[in-house]
């Protein structure tokens, strides 16, 4: 059996999600770090009960969510771990893929939270675009709207029948009313994330990232810039500066992970996005979900 492990990233948050994993080790002393980093308490945000009823306290603000989804996750694969249980190949979706590069000592906790809680105030901070997604179209009818239309990009190649566009609202909303798709459906979010209005943002980053040491990955990571398995830290890193502004291309992650010979694609993380598309894309392949206790055996 060979084994990828994949992180979601935004969308896959919920309220509670974290209630099952306060009693693993090291759980406490991690959203305690993850607090004081952030300056508010990241535990009751996840749980969304004792705090108060402004925006920065809700766990769907990208500043919370990136740095909660991490804790999470980052705790699932630490019990993981000491169960001795092992990968072949990493990937994460978006935010997902800074928590591939702990699950493969490539970056520490603190560094990853301290990248996170950067990354997430650029992200809150970029306005004036937007972002839809859509099901069920035609690729070649896609590209083409896409090539004609200035200011629209592929933000998630997430399948063959499932992107998400990003760019200038106008720009978005003539695509996905030109295009014959079965559903489209627009995000609330702040602006056009992985899109080249993310360059102010992204060089910000890319500065943040500078100042990081990346040691070399002990598993292979997949990026979402560049889906060519690699270990060398440098190389992440600089795929990582790239990531604001480049397209998640997870359809070709897919594919690289059916390549590789990847049997069992376990999703780490709170929801089951990942697994839904790897059911619909990636034919022979056996899908686990690990989002609480019970799932590590508690």
């Amino acid at each position: 059996m060979t084994i990828a492990w994949v992180f979601p990233g935004q969308g896959s948050q919920k309220l509670g999600m974290a209630n099952t994993l306060l009693d693993l080790p090291g759980a406490r002393d991690r959203f305690e770090l993850a607090s004081e980093i952030l300056g508010r308490d990241l535990w009751k945000i996840c749980c969304g009960e004792g705090v108060p009823k402004e925006e920065i306290y809700d766990l769907n603000d990208t500043r919370n969510t990136q740095p909660a989804l991490f804790v999470v996750e980052s705790l699932l694969v630490d019990d993981l771990k000491r169960q001795e249980r092992e990968a072949q190949l990493i990937a994460g979706h978006s935010l997902g893929e800074i928590v591939g590069l702990f699950s493969a000592d490539v970056l520490d906790v603190e560094t990853a939270l301290l990248l996170l809680k950067k990354r997430s105030e650029l992200m809150a901070s970029a306005g004036g675009g937007a972002m839809i997604a859509v099901l069920g179209f035609d690729r070649n009818e896609l590209d083409d709207l896409i090539r004609e239309t200035e200011g629209a990009f592929i933000a998630n190649d997430n399948s063959e029948s499932q992107v998400v566009l990003s760019g200038l609202p106008e720009a978005v909303k003539k695509v996905a009313d030109n295009l014959k798709c079965k559903r489209a459906v627009p995000l609330q979010v702040s602006g056009a994330f992985h899109s080249k209005f993310m360059s102010e943002a992204s060089k910000s980053f890319a500065e943040a990232l500078d100042q990081v040491t990346f040691l070399d990955a002990q598993v292979p990571v997949l990026s979402n810039v560049d889906p060519i398995p690699t270990l060398s830290g440098d190389i992440l890193k600089d795929r990582l500066k790239k990531q604001m502004t480049t397209g998640v291309r997870w359809r070709e992650t897919m594919n690289v992970m059916q390549q590789e010979g990847i049997t069992t694609m376990v999703e780490i993380g709170p929801g089951n996005v990942l697994s839904g598309l790897a059911k619909r894309s990636m034919k022979g392949i056996l899908n686990s979900q690990i989002s609480n206790a019970s799932d590590l055996g508690y």
